[in-house]
């Protein structure tokens, strides 16, 4: 049974940590965390993720009806009741605005490379979604099929989802895809960015495998690379 108030409080302390990285503006963001009971507990709409109190949050069931609240959820509800449906595994959702990493989805510039060595084994790959209107029903509908697979996503033109276990996880893995971007626009500025080789990629999937970090299957078929062979 989850203790609802720690909850809460855990989310107050994490929209406080997204806003005052700069990692959304004004009122910007949402975060939500799965609940026992079929429930999801969720920002209100409207609402600043620095100045919220643990008795603004709202608390949904599955289908988006709302259960309690002083106030109504956020517009992007869909987005993550979606990102629950397609992950039994997780636990906490959170959408954010990171500048570095929206702004290349505003020039059409990818992170999906393999470059770092840490993004590879935390996240494989960090694909940028379709294009969907903000607070529709599109941006549950971009994020379906790729949530599956994926704990990290750039929306185009609008932010970041980052999903995980606990909160905490989820809006660690948002400030590891904002240090990448930062890393690669960086790189870029100085010169190119350079790809993992397939050799490296190899090596490093038998390190995690080792470290117990992740699959090194995982990481082949996210990068795209054969796996050593046995010859």
């Amino acid at each position: 049974m989850d203790n609802e108030w720690h909850i809460r409080k855990e989310m107050i302390e994490i929209g406080k940590r997204v806003y005052d990285k700069g990692f959304v503006a004004a009122t910007d963001g949402n975060l939500s965390h799965r609940l026992s009971g079929d429930r999801v507990l969720i920002t209100p709409s409207g609402f600043c993720l620095g100045e919220m109190q643990p008795t603004d949050l709202a608390v949904v069931n599955m289908t988006g009806r709302l259960l309690t609240a002083p106030h109504q959820p956020t517009s992007e509800l869909p987005l993550h009741l979606t990102a629950y449906r397609n992950r039994p595994d997780i636990n906490a959702v959170v959408h954010a605005h990171p500048p570095t990493a929206n702004a290349f989805s505003f020039a059409g510039e990818s992170l999906e490379q393999c470059v770092i060595p840490e993004v590879v084994v935390g996240f494989g790959t960090i694909p940028t979604t379709a294009y969907a209107t903000p607070s529709s029903d599109e941006g549950a509908q971009v994020i379906a099929e790729l949530i599956r697979d994926h704990d990290g996503l750039i929306l185009q033109r609008h932010g970041t989802v980052t999903v995980g276990g606990c909160l905490r996880d989820a809006y660690f893995k948002l400030e590891k895809i904002e240090h990448a971007a930062h890393i690669t626009l960086l790189a870029r500025l100085l010169g190119k960015v350079i790809p993992l080789s397939d050799n490296e990629l190899r090596r490093l999937g038998q390190v995690s495998e080792r470290m117990g970090w992740g699959s090194a299957e995982g990481i082949y078929q996210a990068c795209k690379v054969n796996p050593p062979s046995n010859g």
